[in-house]
């Protein structure tokens, strides 16, 4: 009937956005990438029409390339729906590109929290310190 028209062309239109043509529509779970398949998660939270989003390690078993396609989307879908993630990973450079405020945790009590700008620049906690001098190419 209509309803199942109107269903099929909603989850064409939301695959379409993040980037997955309509020919994927009648594919098995199997035939997808590991970006396909987290395109694929994100088109089916954007169907419940969320204002939050858990991002919990969401791109850490992506290759870099196909991370920052994920993030690259994640950042458009932010701007266009007005989404706010709650964005839980231990790739401080990810964090960084991601988040607008930051909430460190050390062995499960806030270590440090704030503006991700302020955090980094200035880190008041140790262990934030410790953590920021831990990431590749820093001093």
């Amino acid at each position: 009937g209509s309803h199942a028209r109107e269903r099929r062309e909603r989850a064409m239109a939301l695959l379409d956005r993040v980037g997955l043509e309509a020919a994927h529509f009648d594919r098995f779970p199997h035939q997808f990438s590991g970006g396909q398949r987290q395109r694929i998660v994100i088109a089916r939270t954007l169907a419940l029409e969320p204002r939050l989003i858990v991002c919990d390690e969401s791109i850490a078993a992506l290759d870099v390339s196909v991370q920052a396609q994920v993030l690259n989307l994640l950042n458009d879908l932010k701007e266009e729906h007005g989404l706010t993630y709650l964005f839980i990973s231990h790739d401080l450079n990810v964090v960084r590109y991601m988040c607008d405020r930051i909430l460190v945790l050390e062995q499960g009590h806030i270590a440090e929290l704030g503006p991700s700008d302020e955090l980094y620049e200035h880190p008041q906690a140790e262990y934030t310190r410790r953590l920021l001098s831990a990431i590749p190419g820093t001093v």
